[in-house]
Formats: C-alpha cells, sequence, structure tokens
C-alpha cells in the first residue's frame, strides 16, 4: 500500500514503536524512513498529538495499528493527514469472530470487577477484548515478570504482549522520547479472556493474580 502510494525514499513515515515490527520493516522496504510515535496510555494505539509532533516537510504517511481490541483515534489522524497532506494507512488484527465477542466482553466484565492489585484495561469504544491486557504497576519490568511466572506457576497462561519497543531493537533504535511505550512495555500483561474458559477457569485465573498483591505495591 505504501509503494502504491508512491511512498519511497526520501519520505518519512510516523508508525508506532509498540507492537509489531513488521511495519517498520514495511516502511523500510518501501524505501522510506519509519519514525516512530508515542502511544496513548489507554488504547495502546497511536496518539493523535505525539503523531503531529513528529510530522515533518518530509512526512509522507501515518501507519496506525490498532491493538488488542481497542481502535486508533482515525478521525483525528485523518484530520492531521489532511492538515499535513498525510496518507494514513490502518493495521487491524486478526478479526475475533463475532459470536465470541459477547462472551470475551462477559469474560472482561468479571475480570474487571475481581481482580485487585492490577490495572485492568479501559473497555471503551468497542472493545472486543482481542486480549485482556492489564498493568502490573511497580517498579517496571522486574514486577511485571515476576508476576508472570508466579501466575504461570499456578497453572495460569499469560503472555508479555511486546517484550521489546520496535525503537529498542538495534536495527531499528533511535534516540526518541516515548514514555508511554516504554511504560506499557514494562508494565503490561496479557491474561486469558477466551470464549472456551469456563467459570472455573475464570475463578482460577482470578485467584492465582490476586494471591500476588505483594507484588504490587508502586514504587514511591
Amino acid at each position: 500500500m505504501l509503494r502504491a502510494a508512491g511512498v519511497g525514499v526520501g519520505d518519512e513515515v510516523v508508525v508506532p514503536a509498540f507492537g509489531n515490527v513488521e511495519v517498520a520493516e514495511a516502511v523500510v522496504l518501501a524505501g522510506a524512513l519509519p519514525v516512530f510515535a508515542d502511544i496513548d496510555p489507554l488504547t495502546y494505539c497511536l496518539e493523535a498529538a505525539a503523531v503531529e509532533a513528529v510530522v515533518t516537510p518530509r512526512t509522507a504517511a501515518v501507519v496506525a495499528v490498532h491493538r488488542f481490541g481497542r481502535s486508533a483515534d482515525i478521525a483525528r489522524l485523518h484530520g492531521i493527514g489532511q492538515r499535513h497532506g498525510l496518507l494514513v494507512l490502518e493495521q487491524g488484527e486478526s478479526e475475533v469472530p463475532y459470536d465470541e465477542i459477547a462472551q470475551r466482553r462477559q469474560r472482561a466484565s468479571y475480570l474487571d470487577a475481581k481482580l485487585k492489585g492490577v490495572q485492568t484495561p479501559d473497555g471503551g469504544d468497542g472493545h472486543t477484548y482481542q486480549q485482556y491486557v492489564v498493568r502490573v504497576l511497580g517498579n517496571g519490568r522486574p514486577d511485571r515478570d515476576a508476576f508472570a511466572r508466579a501466575v504461570r506457576a499456578k497453572g495460569v497462561e499469560c503472555r508479555v504482549p511486546v517484550k521489546t519497543p520496535v525503537h529498542r531493537l538495534p536495527e531499528y533504535r533511535r534516540c526518541v522520547a516515548l514514555p508511554e511505550t516504554e511504560r506499557a512495555a514494562d508494565e503490561t500483561l496479557a491474561l486469558p479472556v477466551d470464549a472456551a474458559l469456563t467459570k472455573r477457569d475464570m475463578q482460577r485465573i482470578v485467584s492465582a493474580c490476586n494471591a500476588l498483591g505483594g507484588l504490587l505495591q508502586p514504587a514511591f
């Protein structure tokens, strides 16, 4: 899509660093330079003001990536595109089957009400819960990783959704300030929310997580 739009050598394309390296790779394959902008801490998608802050005369496009079942603020991004003459592209996730969305939302609502000591996801704007991503607050990555190991030891599957932001990778390393991206990479953890989970499964998730409250004291 970038090549078809004429994006190439000498152009810049604004992309998120929180997420798939494939987006930055696609920009490089088109001959352009990926420029990283920070994310909204609630949706984990590109934050419009952060995008506008990195626009230069060389900027040709913005690639918005929808994350975890939440959508980027496409209306505001298109407004930026219109003001600066930029192409705005979207990359979605694999779709949750329509008949599973209600079940995922039901399980997410249960976790929202029962979990203690973690920051549960913001469910606004039609969240489909592609992933149920909580934040383990505290001293950063060691706390989140210790929490994940302890939860797994209790038989609950969980995963770190973004282990390394793209701007930290050697081939894309940039000296840029992306505080929300850094914080999200250090704190986020995806817990199970599949439609196949039983009530007993959900109770086990809550029990395993809530038993670890001692790991979650915020740093002062």
